[in-house]
């Protein structure tokens, strides 16, 4: 009963937002399908699965994925999507033991304690359990955080400076542990997602590790965009972004948001002490967006290494309404242009500023005059609030460009 509740709100939603017109035939929510490759159902004389996103599993990992097109079946999905090396890496990571557990995990939140109460369900289950668990509070509105906080058993720290990283320099500052991982607060965790991170720092040059973030849902149109364009998966091959990455694209600054999501991401906690805390100038609060993946290029500018790691899992539950996503598209650009300009301020690489100038420009031209001549696809549907999103983030850093950064 509460699923048809549920189901059909959604759908009243639906009907009173306009939605782009390649999405007009689609039926929401979307399925997801989490298919065990040890399963009996991926032989071939299993019927075909029509619709929705298709997740390979193997030993309880996602492994592979693909969005359906046409009826077909698992196993054929299964043979041109899960690649081999893929599966060996998985078998590797779960074969090879934790050396790093000094770790602490660090959420930040703000007026969502439901969210939040979701989240840190999901820590008792680590495989590896951390040192503690430290939930920074940025200027809630009445005690509902702190209650579900002190619930869970977790550390409360109050920070009433709003913006995400102010939040997230007062987590680094409380965490004790060599190492820190951070997550969100609308964001649920495999079971492994911890350990897996840990077994990330096998190289004392690697200073970051981020994981794999799959969609908790695909309920709403709103979803559906954010997952198909700006997803925050990053695949299923492990990379190492290291001074190689950063040199090749040294003409227009290297492509850093490429690492990860700052929703799953863990430090050595000495690289706060060598390189800084977070630019308070970025990220929600602030420019809107980006924090993470400016610190990631500084990192790099220092000669670490950043390493993405799709063995450590978890799950991102996308805002639900298209007014929720444009206003958070509008931030993401502002924090992107925002973040490119910090980056030149503190590195001197004017790839950072041909990005701006040149590349982006460029970019939105040719996407504006797609969208009159084909009109507005899920894809340009956003195109204004990502235009004048990019042009807020540039006037907000420079407005503050003598600001301190932390």
């Amino acid at each position: 009963m509460r699923a048809a509740y549920v189901h059909g709100a959604i759908e009243r939603v639906m009907m009173r937002e306009p939605i782009p017109s390649d999405l007009k035939d689609m039926s929401f929510p979307v399925p997801i399908h989490y298919l065990d490759l040890a399963s009996s159902r991926l032989d071939a004389v299993s019927p075909p699965i029509s619709d929705g996103l298709v997740v390979f599993l193997s030993d309880g990992l996602p492994v592979g994925q693909t969005y359906i097109e046409r009826p077909e079946t698992a196993v054929a999905l299964a043979e041109r999507n899960v690649r081999p090396e893929t599966l060996e890496h998985a078998r590797h990571v779960a074969q090879t033991p934790v050396r790093n557990r000094d770790v602490s995990i660090l959420i930040c939140t703000k007026d969502r304690p439901e969210e939040l109460r979701r989240c840190l369900a999901s820590i008792p289950k680590q495989s590896l359990g951390p040192i503690e668990i430290i939930v920074v509070d940025n200027a809630s509105a009445g005690d509902a955080t702190r209650r579900v906080v002190e619930e869970s058993g977790a550390t409360y720290v109050r920070e009433d400076r709003v913006g995400l990283d102010y939040a997230r320099n007062a987590a680094v500052r409380a965490a004790r542990t060599e190492f820190v991982a951070f997550t969100d607060d609308d964001v649920v965790l495999h079971e492994r997602w911890l350990e897996n991170l840990m077994k990330g720092f096998d190289l004392p040059e690697i200073a970051c590790v981020t994981g794999l973030v799959l969609p908790g849902e695909l309920a709403t149109p709103a979803q559906f965009i954010f997952e198909k364009h700006w997803s925050f998966g990053r695949g299923y091959l492990r990379q190492d972004f290291d001074q190689d990455f950063y040199r090749l694209h040294r003409r227009y600054g290297a492509p850093v948001w490429t690492i990860g999501a700052g929703a799953s991401q863990a430090f050595r906690r000495k690289v706060f002490d060598e390189v800084g805390l977070f630019d308070v100038r970025l990220d929600m609060g602030a420019a809107g967006c980006s924090g993470d993946s400016e610190y990631w290029n500084r990192l790099l500018h220092h000669g670490h290494v950043c390493r993405y790691e799709p063995t450590a899992v978890s799950w991102h539950f996308h805002r639900k309404d298209m007014k929720g996503l444009a206003k958070q598209i509008y931030q993401y650009m502002s924090g992107h242009i925002a973040a490119l300009l910090v980056q030149y301020q503190n590195t001197g690489n004017g790839g950072n500023l041909r990005r701006i100038l040149i590349s982006f420009p460029k970019y939105y031209a040719g996407r504006l005059r797609k969208r009159l001549r084909k009109g507005a696809t899920s894809h340009d549907f956003f195109l204004k609030q990502e235009m004048l999103g990019s042009v807020n983030g540039a006037l907000y850093v420079l407005r503050r460009w003598k600001r301190p950064a932390w």
